[in-house]
């Protein structure tokens, strides 16, 4: 932009105590040169130069022509920035954080207020930080992030093992094999890209060392000391992603310090993501960095505690560019009303109060759900809004127990967390017991509302996830599953469907024993959270429809998923391949493209045939320059153990120029 109102820095050194240098790319508002403006941080380990610059060139230059600066650092090791990382949300990472901060803070062009924002790794590590008070620190926007890093996160989920903590990992290992861009550090890229490569860690291994919730997961999980947050901070999220559960957890831990705001869309900044509505980030944003940056009287202080899309009998589909709702808003937030269900005569009925005794005898049913039930569950963070999420539930309600209401008269309107309680018993040290809320439509479609999972050893009552116990084998158990938050209309004609089973794969990794569970219908008391008192509001939308930058494409994206059925082996195979296309920054002239190949695979009969493979291509490429970085991660199990292994082969021109392996086996600890 020739007549923009500001200037970037592409690439600024800032150098921490211990002599790292950290690069920066910097957005400056021309009035800086008159008045000292304020800042805001984002602060990753995915790459300025090339893996995030679509969405920092949607959003940086807006601020700055609203006055506020930009300032977006990679973490070491990462991008042009020297060293290597050391691990997600380390004490390092965040005291880092704290020294950017204070620099920005001491710089003349800086009013000595500072913002902090982020999505996902920049979400988390933003209210992170925020618990350590850096003075100059004023408030934070938090987008798709957790309080909780043990139950909340990609690892572990109520003592379930994830298999996006294995996705996850090769995505890391990806991201931190690849090279500088020597256009910015010069002559020694070489040196910093093999430092990264000899030395950096291969993520899953520390956290399968960490399979319970101990002081590892406890680190950085905010929800210990709600209290040390003492600054204002916006919380976003989307239903269609896996952090839904942090606005509502983070108002209701800092009521007089936290905004929530959940729309219905993927895992991305709320005016490009999908499904539509979107929001007008940019808006939301300036008004509040405005606010507590330089104190202006705009009424951000004011806005309502909850403000959220309510999806309105939302039908899957291929692809969603829009699900229908409405927006509402609480002043006020307060633990929901909520409405009690239970199990009769097989069906789902609204508990009465006067219920005969007799109706409440035990009734029970024997469930051992195919190890493969699990594959219309969508991916746990999704980035597009196609078969990432949930699609159509009727495949794996077919390997569920089902419970159906009769069709709904009226509106049902949720938001909040739904729970179920049920007594249920087993014949092995543990188990893992899925529970979804589905919507049935009246053609028979099944759209998913939420879903809870939980390994039964970590079934404390307490919540907290750290102290497993095996099953008392044979015995009734009475057990609780927290749905994850939900915001939803059922309309009249539809039915409510609870939907249990034993397995929920890929998503959630099978237990060893694969033993079935006896469940007592009887005892099933579903909760759910009305939506009670609200406002109706209008939220803007971004003026811009396509705010991202239009960039050179050598070659079209590509995404495919596929669930692959082997009659004559009994076993199933969920693939994914997603390619980004080669695409080239028309100003940098810097070609990128990333191809993961991945592929979960099940016997039917066996849990312990369980193996999960992620192979991630990366390449880089300018004139008479290039460099590739194959990473490779696999997980398989047996009975007792865990075993892991990975791969990094680097490419320069045609040559390969190094090569490491990893190759491990950890114990499993009640996973």
């Amino acid at each position: 932009m020739t007549n923009a109102p500001y200037s970037v820095i592409e690439n600024k050194w800032i150098t921490l105590k211990d002599g790292t240098r950290l690069a920066a790319r910097i957005w400056m508002p021309d009035s800086a040169d008159l008045t000292p403006v304020p800042a805001v941080l984002e602060f990753l380990p995915y790459r300025k130069r090339d893996g995030t610059s679509p969405r920092d060139e949607s959003t940086y230059p807006v601020f700055a022509s609203a006055g506020i600066a930009g300032v977006r650092v990679d973490i070491r090791g990462s991008g042009e920035s020297d060293g290597v990382i050391d691990g997600e949300y380390t004490p390092l990472e965040l005291d880092n954080a704290c020294e950017i901060i204070a620099w920005i803070a001491e710089q003349a062009w800086c009013n000595g207020s500072v913002g902090m924002m982020g999505i996902s790794w920049g979400g988390f590590n933003c209210l992170q930080v925020a618990a350590l008070q850096p003075p100059a620190l004023k408030a934070v926007i938090s987008i798709a992030s957790t309080v909780d890093r043990y139950n909340d996160d990609i690892h572990y989920k109520n003592g379930c093992h994830l298999a996006v903590q294995l996705s996850w990992a090769a995505t890391m290992l990806a991201y931190q094999s690849r090279s500088p861009d020597p256009e910015l550090v010069g002559g020694r890229w070489r040196e910093m890209w093999m430092e990264r490569l000899e030395k950096e860690p291969f993520f899953m291994e520390e956290w399968l060392d960490h399979q319970q919730r101990d002081d590892f997961w406890k680190h950085a999980s905010i929800c210990e000391d709600f209290d040390a947050v003492k600054i204002p901070s916006m919380v976003m999220a989307g239903w269609a992603d896996g952090y839904r559960n942090t606005p509502i957890r983070a108002i209701e831990g800092m009521p007089d310090r936290a905004k929530a705001l959940i729309g219905p869309w993927v895992h991305k900044y709320p005016h490009f993501a999908w499904p539509k509505p979107r929001a007008d980030f940019h808006g939301e944003a300036i008004r509040w960095w405005d606010k507590w940056l330089r104190n202006a009287d705009n009424g951000a202080e004011t806005l309502p505690q909850m403000r959220a899309y309510i999806l309105d009998a939302v039908t899957p589909a291929p692809r969603r560019d829009h699900d229908a709702g409405f927006w509402v808003a609480k002043k006020t937030w307060q633990s929901p009303e909520m409405v009690h269900y239970t199990v009769r005569d097989e069906r789902l009925v609204i508990d009465a109060e006067n219920s005969p005794v007799e109706s409440h005898k035990n009734h029970d049913v024997f469930l051992k759900s195919p190890l493969d039930t699990g594959t219309a569950a969508g991916e746990y963070f999704t980035l597009k809004p196609d078969a990432e999420m949930a699609i159509d539930q009727r495949s794996d309600d077919a390997g569920s127990l089902c419970f159906d209401s009769a069709p709904l008269t009226d509106n049902l309107d949720l938001l909040g967390r739904a729970e179920i309680t049920l007594n249920v018993a087993c014949d092995a040290d543990w188990a893992n017991l899925c529970a979804r809320l589905v919507d049935v439509h009246p053609d028979g479609t099944a759209a998913r509302i939420s879903f809870g999972v939980l390994n039964l050893a970590h079934r404390d009552p307490a919540g907290n996830y750290n102290n497993p116990q095996p099953m008392p084998q044979g015995e009734k158990t009475s057990v609780t599953i927290v749905l994850d938050a939900c915001g939803y209309r059922v309309r009249p004609g539809h039915k409510l469907r609870v939907a249990l089973s034993t397995a929920y794969w890929p998503m959630i990794l099978p237990d060893p024993f694969n033993a079935g569970l006896t469940i007592d219908t009887a005892s099933i008391n579903l909760s759910l959270p009305l939506l009670g008192d609200h406002d109706p509001i209008d939220m803007p939308e971004p003026e811009n429809p396509n705010p991202l930058p239009p960039y050179i494409e050598h070659h079209p994206a590509t995404t495919r998923r596929e669930v692959r059925h082997n009659l004559t082996q009994n076993k199933t195979e969920y693939c994914i391949l997603e390619d980004t296309g080669a695409v080239e920054h028309p100003d940098t002239g810097l070609s990128t493209r990333q191809i993961r190949d991945e592929t979960w695979a099940i016997s039917l009969d066996d849990p312990l045939s369980m193996r999960g493979h992620a192979v991630w291509t990366c390449d880089m490429e300018r004139d008479g320059w290039f460099t590739r970085t194959v990473c490779t991660a696999t997980l398989s199990c047996t009975k007792t153990d865990w075993h892991v292994e990975a791969r990094v082969i680097a490419v320069e021109q045609d040559k390969e120029v190094f090569e490491k392996n990893w190759n491990r086996t950890i114990p499993r600890d009640f996973m």
